[in-house]
């Protein structure tokens, strides 16, 4: 039986034949290798049947020694498909375009709402926005991933504990949240002010209480420093002191950093690829090959293409492969020194308040052992040392 996907592809003919030696016409067709199916023939003498669309001129050919005439019915199959499209193509651009616009305008920010925010850091993070690319009228392709654009807000804006970003359809929602700065709790119940840790103090701030201790006097931990009992011998009483007391802090740390290291960094070279991604199949679009780099990173980022609002199975995929070579360094003693001081510095930072600074710093001790200097550093720091204890029956 004649394949009808393969006849459907190639076109078939509808063919109506009337006259006499029509038997003998289909003889002569099956003799030329003319292929005939669905054969009817009506009470007048007349027959149908289909033959394909490549052996009409045989069929014309092979009717001509007989007494018969042939007409074509219709024309089936994808021939004839393409004929009809191409007579209706204004149509069918205009569909065409019609849904590209609507797809295009869909993957466009058209707004950009910001809540929980005063009006002062709704301005700055719209203006973060802009330098970073998102505003009305950009395409989402060319806008970074929601978690690049949340992290982005976060470092650059510096009145905000945590912003949520989130894409509907073609607006920008983004939810912020405040720092809040907490408010000073007045202690009720009368305090000292007493030392956290042995200090020599460096200057001093009293705004209620009665100072026990002076500049460049060394204190002990736990010492009061400012006295919350008020008054003379013959009236007394006890309030919550105020204050901050400055005093001279050591810290001893240890440090080391190697005279040899090697590291991976970039080498500038870049190559990136885009792709259209339907599901789990992907087709390139442009930067075919291979990177053409022995060492290097992608970085992939996914752009899903939505359309009126729905998020259809289709995204938009660009790669970044940065190329990367391995880089030695090597320091000399006195090099490899100030890096480890650098390193001892920011370490002790983390360990000590935020308002505290480092006055002074003295290596101790300094050695070169397995190819790492190593250093014991002993730093002076400039910090508050008063804390409030509550005032007892014994004090």
């Amino acid at each position: 039986m004649k394949n009808r996907w393969i006849t459907f592809l190639s076109g078939r003919v509808l063919v109506r034949a009337d006259g006499q030696g029509l038997e003998l016409l289909l003889n002569k067709m099956t003799r030329d290798g003319i292929a005939i199916w669905k054969v009817k023939r009506f009470k007048s003498g007349a027959m149908l049947f289909y033959i394909p669309l490549r052996d009409i001129h045989k069929l014309r050919k092979a009717a001509r020694r007989f007494e018969c005439r042939i007409s074509f019915v219709r024309g089936e199959g994808a021939p004839f498909l393409w004929k009809r499209l191409f007579k209706n193509s204004g149509f069918l651009v205009g569909m065409l375009s019609f849904i590209i616009l609507i797809t295009v305008l869909s993957n466009i920010t058209w707004g950009i709402e910001i809540k929980g925010a005063n009006p002062e850091t709704e301005h700055k993070i719209r203006k973060e926005l802009t330098k970073i690319g998102v505003q009305i009228g950009t395409s989402h392709f060319l806008n970074q991933d929601l978690e690049k654009i949340q992290r982005e807000l976060t470092e650059r804006v510096d009145n905000i504990t945590w912003i949520g970003v989130e894409l509907k359809g073609t607006t920008f929602h983004f939810q912020v949240v405040e720092k809040t700065e907490p408010k000073k709790q007045e202690t009720r119940s009368p305090s000292h002010l007493v030392a956290t840790k042995k200090a020599v103090i460096e200057k001093m701030f009293v705004e209620k209480g009665k100072p026990l201790v002076k500049v460049n006097q060394f204190v002990e931990k736990g010492q009061i420093l400012v006295s919350g009992t008020i008054g003379n011998d013959e009236e007394t009483k006890t309030i919550p002191a105020r204050g901050e007391v400055w005093g001279k802090t050591w810290y001893q740390t240890h440090a080391e950093f190697p005279l040899q290291s090697t590291f991976q960094v970039f080498s500038g070279e870049e190559k990136r690829t885009h792709a259209l991604k339907f599901g789990s199949f992907s087709v390139p679009v442009w930067g075919f090959g291979k990177t053409g780099f022995k060492n290097y990173e992608v970085e992939t980022e996914v752009h899903p293409v939505r359309f009126l609002g729905w998020q259809l199975p289709l995204a938009y995929v660009e790669k970044t492969a940065r190329a990367t070579e391995e880089y030695e360094r090597s320091l000399t003693k006195k090099e490899a020194r100030e890096a480890g001081r650098e390193l001892a510095r920011r370490d002790l930072a983390k360990n000590i308040p935020e308002d505290a600074r480092i006055d002074d710093e003295i290596i101790l001790h300094e050695e070169v052992e397995n190819g790492k200097v190593k250093l014991t550093i002993y730093f002076q720091v400039i910090e508050n040392i008063a804390k409030e204890k509550p005032v007892t029956q014994g004090d």
